[in-house]
């Protein structure tokens, strides 16, 4: 299982970042796809899930700015995040999984929102 991930960087806030995750050694499209994130000190938290059809689930600390989605021809998982917020800066992970449980097996990508 190989998941990595790209698409971070340094952002105003109000600003946007899409991150892409691409996965290979498995077969993407059966499996639910979770980001989970790492703020500077503090424990990992969920954002969001997709399972093998497409139905999503966001924590409410992201809901209505950020969208997940998958491209399953593509082996590749997606977070659009919109109108983003200092509290958003963290290390976002993907992983094979849902809110209920996952498993981190690649090393992230660093998102940053400051002026």
């Amino acid at each position: 299982v190989q998941l990595v991930e790209s698409g971070g960087g340094l952002v105003q806030p109000g600003g946007s970042l899409r991150l892409s995750c691409t996965a290979s050694g498995f077969t993407f499209s059966r499996y639910y796809m979770t980001w989970v994130r790492q703020a500077p000190g503090k424990g990992l938290e969920w954002v969001s899930d997709i399972d093998s059809g497409g139905s999503t689930v966001y924590a409410d600390s992201v809901k209505g700015r950020f969208t997940i989605s998958r491209d399953n021809a593509k082996n590749t998982l997606y977070l659009q995040m919109n109108n983003l917020k200092p509290e958003d800066t963290a290390l976002y992970y993907c992983a094979r999984g849902n809110r209920l449980g996952y498993n981190i097996q690649s090393q992230g990508t660093q998102v940053t929102v400051s002026s």
